[in-house]
């Protein structure tokens, strides 16, 4: 790996390099989705069976398009064979009891002179959840999309994921499916997916809000549809931040780094440390690493552009460069990682200490794994209950309330030269304007 000195200049660079990876740098692609959000909102089932025909060499059809419950029961039933099921159910148990904990209850606040404000949370009704497929299916993206849904009480939950060629959805996805509760389950992948649960075809019933990760084929149909639907947010490709000092065990911090570098060439995996020490200790136990892992090629791909080792002055600088960098996951490995949680302001995830390796995140610990990328941790935060959710103001006032403000209303109305504003309140009082 890359390693160089943590300055000014030398981080921004970095942070242009990362930066190019974004949705919005995309325009050939972009025009491309655009086309087929157009060829499905415009043609429904038939534009999404071209497609499948086209990009998952499978012939999909009106009868085989939603994965039946007797599909789910035997892919339940492999699973289960295998010993896979109750790792499911493990996980699923961990990440129900942390969003539990996000649940929130309407409120309202009344008041002696008749007035009442309050707030009303109401689950959204239909979503749309996205899961990748293709040569990592992720059945821990299924319980992540899923259960935070579910935890909301979203009456009608759709997923959609691509089929291999044999029009067949992996068996331990449609397993996480059933625990996760999903209503529906659609074998349509890619950009086609999006615009399907967008805006709906005859065998497809749009929703009101989709989320989940997927490619940049599917990142940027989500921008594209946004505002005929809400989505939680545009992913980007994978990241992780270890942030170390000089007591970090190397050969723990490399394999972390690795561990984000096997999702795809456009994953960034970066140390940065106060010790050169370490930084060289970690650089030599990726290289040995590197030859015993499958992914091998990606990997390197990955490292090649978008693996660097910062070496800091202090530990100041480097928490400076954490919080500008604003990672996906964000590992903390020093004397004292607890002293350093108050000073971090933007991570998608924080993993404290040499036990809480990234994949502890991923697949069990409980927190989403579906986490804001690219810098958007500056404002974006994980996939949770929330976004499951809508918020109504409630607005209820007696005249005798409403008598006791009125002319401050009608004050401000005219201000801002809405007469008729004015007018709605003057005329319950007998007043004109």
């Amino acid at each position: 790996m890359k390693i160089i000195e943590l300055n000014e200049k030398n981080k921004n660079e970095f942070k242009k390099v990362l930066e190019n990876r974004a949705a919005g740098c995309y325009p050939d692609i972009e025009k491309t989705v655009s086309e087929i959000i157009d060829n499905v909102r415009n043609n429904g089932d038939k534009a999404l069976f071209e497609y499948s025909r086209k990009f998952d060499k499978f012939d999909l059809s009106a009868e085989t398009i939603r994965v039946s419950e007797k599909e789910i029961d035997e892919a339940v039933s492999q699973i289960k064979a295998e010993g896979f099921w109750e790792v499911l159910e493990k996980a699923a148990r961990n990440i129900y009891d942390f969003h539990e904990k996000q649940k929130r209850i309407s409120w309202m606040d009344m008041k002696e002179d008749g007035s009442m404000l309050g707030q009303k949370f109401t689950a959204i009704e239909k979503v749309g959840v996205y899961v990748p497929g293709g040569k990592a299916p992720l059945s821990s993206s299924v319980l992540m999309n899923l259960i935070p849904a579910k935890v909301a009480g979203v009456e009608r939950v759709v997923m959609c994921t691509p089929p291999g060629p044999d029009g067949k959805v992996d068996a331990s996805i449609l397993a996480a499916a059933r625990i996760g509760g999903a209503h529906e389950v659609y074998r349509i992948g890619g950009a086609q997916a999006i615009a399907a649960m967008a805006y709906g075809t005859e065998s497809v019933e749009p929703v009101y809000k989709i989320c989940g990760p997927g490619n940049i084929f599917v990142a940027l149909a989500k921008k594209a549809v946004y505002g005929q639907v809400g989505i939680d947010s545009i992913a980007g490709p994978s990241e992780i931040l270890v942030l170390a000092d000089e007591t970090a065990d190397a050969r723990f911090v490399a394999a972390d780094l690795l561990s984000q570098a096997e999702h795809g060439p456009l994953g960034s995996s970066i140390l940065v440390t106060t010790s050169a020490d370490l930084a060289k200790k970690v650089s030599e136990e990726v290289d040995g690493f590197i030859p015993t892992l499958s992914r091998r090629d990606v990997i390197e791909k990955s490292l090649a552009d978008f693996g660097y080792i910062f070496v800091a002055e202090d530990m100041d600088a480097a928490v400076d460069a954490v919080n500008e960098i604003a990672t996906e996951h964000l590992e903390i490995m020093t004397k004292d990682d607890f002293a350093l949680l108050p000073k971090i302001k933007n991570a998608g995830a924080i993993f404290l200490g040499a036990y809480s390796s990234e994949p502890l995140g991923d697949y069990f610990a409980g927190p989403d794994h579906i986490l804001p990328t690219n810098g958007t941790a500056k404002f974006f935060s994980p996939l949770n209950v929330d976004d499951f959710v809508k918020k109504s103001s409630i607005i209820a006032y007696s005249k005798n309330a409403l008598e006791r403000d009125h002319k401050y209303i009608i004050n401000f109305a005219l201000k801002e030269g809405l007469t008729a504003h004015a007018n709605s309140i003057a005329v319950r009082f007998g007043e004109t304007i």
